[in-house]
């Protein structure tokens, strides 16, 4: 007999949501992404977490999947931007952040004029705000993820593909989409001192993204030795544990000092 899924807490239904959103019950960390040839940190990637009735911290992946199943996952997003404009307009030592797009995002048309008029109001420089769209949701959705790619262009934002390398078309979503920054895989970036097919992959992808004037981002890099193999092969820059704990994102992005 299968085992039965335990039950949505009650706590995370449809009313809990919109309280935390409303009230603003969420708070935001960042994981900042390292530049390998100036050891700066020019960019952090934006993450949210909700707090429960003890103000304790909800893991993401308990609430987001609840948020995905609402239908409220453009709700968040807008949320999550609109306090990484916050966070920039008040100033920040890390010039640039990126906030992932959830697939039901990147299906909202009126999304890409919302963070237009979020930045002019606030007066912040859209090429300060990076979004990501994870290679999983361009199968699912390639020509919602063209537009609104397009769309965040014209507002000045910049564009990143996640999880790169994550599946069979990579390369042909590299060539059918407009972006700025691609993150490879943890699970590529893991295999890289290993498998030579792994290495030659993400040869195949730095000539690729040389030629398009891509940035090209190692994720999930935990051990020093990974780091050095990704640096050799002419990756620029890289994020995991193993190069900066992720943090708040008050403290590790701002003030300005």
């Amino acid at each position: 007999m299968a085992a039965l899924e335990p039950a949505r807490p009650a706590a995370l239904g449809r009313s809990r949501l919109e309280r935390a959103l409303a009230e603003d019950e969420l708070t935001l960390f960042c994981q900042p992404i390292r530049h390998l040839a100036t050891h700066a940190y020019p960019l952090a990637e934006v993450l949210v977490r909700l707090r429960d009735e003890e103000k304790a911290l909800i893991p993401p992946g308990e609430f987001l999947p609840v948020f995905e199943e609402l239908g409220m996952m453009s709700e968040l997003d807008r949320w999550v931007t609109r306090h990484a404009i916050a966070r920039l307009k008040a100033g920040s030592r890390i010039r640039a952040l990126s906030v992932n797009l959830a697939g039901q995002t990147i299906a909202d048309a009126s999304f890409p004029g919302f963070v237009a008029k979020e930045l002019a109001t606030a007066g912040v420089a859209p090429g300060a705000l990076v979004f990501e769209i994870d290679e999983g949701d361009l199968a699912a959705g390639m020509e919602h993820a063209v537009q609104a790619a397009d769309a965040l262009h014209r507002a000045g934002c910049r564009v990143l593909i996640d999880s790169f390398g994550s599946t069979a078309r990579a390369l042909e979503h590299l060539k059918q989409l407009r972006v700025d920054l691609v993150k490879v895989d943890g699970a590529v970036v893991r295999k890289v001192l290993a498998s030579s097919g792994t290495r030659n992959l993400l040869s195949a992808v730095l000539r690729l993204a040389a030629a398009l004037e891509l940035g090209v981002i190692g994720a999930c890099v935990e051990e020093e030795d990974v780091l050095l193999r990704l640096k050799a092969l002419g990756v620029g820059y890289v994020q995991g544990f193993g190069v900066h704990q992720p943090g708040p994102l008050d403290k590790l992005a701002g003030p300005t000092r």
